[in-house]
């Protein structure tokens, strides 16, 4: 008898557990810019237990019952931002000891609850590619983060086990940045010297690891930093290459070429200059726009049509924020620029989403808003190119992040450096 009550009641608690688990949330109303497809004026966007369950127009799409149904009626909705270039989250690279450090990951530096992470969040951000700085021509490995409530950065990760998966790219750099005294480079020429050098080494090791063929005896000394070229080597793990002059521009592309890496381009202040070359090697590029005076000399042709003269010549063209060089908070103006020097509306809003995704392997999951893919979005004031606009709202898999409405979180996206340090709270006096 007891087991027949048992059975009974897990019948009939089973599918309320389930229920509970499956929470489901229906954002209706607002224009949805789903990046994938035509804009759907009156939309509807059904989120269920971290991931997108269904989109489409007003009446094409049942609603669950038990949703929470959220009117959104004259808001923007579009998926949450991407960037592929990125300091926050207070990381540091590798020391003047080497020019050139593989073996480095900026996932040890990171700290993830940093304010930074916050600051990004108002702007729509949630999914982030931090670097190294670009001091060195190497500078090590850089992470792919997710922008979730996390105690750990592991718990930011966009893989399960960074152990066994890759959890980012390699962070490059050429040009004016990495040279000066020993053991850096002096010259551009020695620069790409050093590069190919290392490569050679790494294309040596790596033979040795394949006739070795699993036998440990003949296996050569463990190399973390070799370890790290051979997936950059095999293509599992894209370069980042910081650079700005034409002829810098070429030389990475040169050398990606020469040893059969995959590579983004990033910055390329004067890309407009090489941008059929760009087309043709088929080399994504990363750019970013400055709105003031000041920086270096190598970056004093750069173009607010960079991303329009990218486009035209059929590159994947991403923007990023380099932050903070452009505060993550005011990444949307980004794209705004580029469509004020001749980009089209629809290029610049890929630039922040999808094609910045496909830089980083991630667009599976983010950077559009289609049936399966992650929950990430943000709830827009207007026209996400107008300067009126605010991010109201950011949501990270299904959870809201970030609430314009919230006095504390509004802090974040109207304070300045003492607000996003986490030194005041405005609304806290």
């Amino acid at each position: 008898m007891k087991r027949i009550l048992i059975a009974c009641l897990c019948f009939i608690l089973f599918p309320l557990l389930l229920f509970a688990q499956q929470e489901t949330t229906v954002f209706q109303g607002a224009k949805i810019i789903p990046i994938s497809g035509d804009p759907i004026d009156s939309g509807v966007l059904v989120v269920q237990d971290g991931t997108i369950e269904a989109i489409g127009a007003k009446g094409e799409i049942d609603i669950p019952d038990g949703a929470n149904v959220v009117d959104a009626t004259g808001k923007v909705i579009m998926p949450g931002l991407v960037d592929t270039h990125s300091h926050i989250g207070e990381g540091s690279g590798g020391d003047r000891s080497s020019a050139m450090h593989p073996d480095v990951r900026i996932m040890d530096t990171i700290d993830p609850r940093s304010d930074s992470f916050k600051k990004a969040l108002a702007g729509g951000i949630t999914s982030v590619n931090v670097m190294p700085g670009s001091g060195h021509l190497m500078s090590g490995q850089t992470v792919y983060l997710k922008l979730r409530d996390a105690n750990t950065v592991e718990d930011m990760l966009f893989v399960d086990d960074p152990g066994e998966d890759i959890a980012g790219g390699l962070k490059m750099a050429n040009g004016t940045n990495p040279i000066g005294d020993g053991p850096f480079p002096g010259t551009r020429g020695k620069s790409a010297a050093m590069v190919r050098e290392l490569f050679i080494k790494a294309q040596e090791y790596k033979q040795k690891v394949e006739s070795a063929d699993g036998d440990e005896e003949k296996m050569p000394s463990r190399d973390i930093g070799m370890e790290t070229l051979i997936e950059v080597l095999d293509g599992e793990r894209i370069v980042h290459n910081h650079t700005h002059r034409h002829d810098d521009i070429l030389t990475a592309i040169r050398l990606s070429k020469e040893f059969g890496y995959r590579l983004v381009l990033h910055h390329v202040s004067e890309a407009w200059k090489v941008a059929d070359e760009i087309a043709e090697a088929d080399v994504p590029a990363s750019i970013i726009v400055l709105d003031s005076p000041g920086g270096k000399m190598e970056a004093v042709d750069i173009k607010y049509k960079n991303g329009a003269v990218l486009e035209d010549a059929g590159v994947t063209v991403g923007y990023h924020t380099d932050d903070g060089i452009t505060d993550s908070r005011v990444f949307l103006r980004s794209a705004a620029f580029g469509v004020r020097a001749g980009m089209s509306r629809e290029a610049a809003l890929r630039a922040l989403t999808i094609a910045n995704a496909k830089m980083m392997d991630i667009e599976e999951r983010v950077g559009t808003l289609e049936e399966g893919k992650d929950a990430d979005f943000i709830i827009l004031s207007g026209d996400p190119l107008s300067v009126y606009t605010h991010v109201e709202e950011t949501w990270v898999e299904g959870k809201k992040r970030f609430d314009r409405s919230n006095p504390k979180d509004k802090d974040y996206a109207t304070g300045g450096y003492d607000v996003y340090r986490g030194n005041i709270h405005l609304h806290d006096h």
